[in-house]
């Protein structure tokens, strides 16, 4: 399975943005799919995921984001989304799509989002 991030750019805090990830094929294999950030200097971080299996299926986001970005999953796209509201200049990151299988662990190229002040 190949991962395509898709939908950063540059906004203004305060602004919204929509990511999305598609898979380049089925992903009936996939169990957990997930978003990471990393900040020019930082290590990268957790910022949301969402299970097939366990949890129910809800989301679980990083306290940093809670209340302000939603991660969706339209299994007939392949695709899934980390909408992205109120944001602030220190959303600033590459973000990268993951996505879980038994035994495989995949990963998108990355999108850069930049939050100007």
């Amino acid at each position: 399975v190949q991962l395509q991030a898709s939908g950063g750019g540059l906004v203004q805090a305060g602004g919204s943005l929509r990511l999305s990830c598609a898979a380049s094929r089925s992903t009936f294999s996939i169990v957990a799919n997930r978003w990471y950030r990393q900040a020019p200097g930082k290590p990268r971080e957790y910022v949301a995921g969402i299970n097939m299996v366990g949890s129910g299926g809800r989301p679980v986001y990083a306290d940093s984001v809670k209340g302000r970005f939603t991660i969706s999953r339209d299994n007939a796209k392949n695709t899934v989304y980390l909408q992205m509201n109120s944001l602030k200049p220190e959303d600033t990151a590459v973000y990268y799509c993951n996505a879980i299988a038994p035994g495989k662990d995949y990963w998108g190229q990355g999108t850069l989002v930049t939050v100007s002040s």
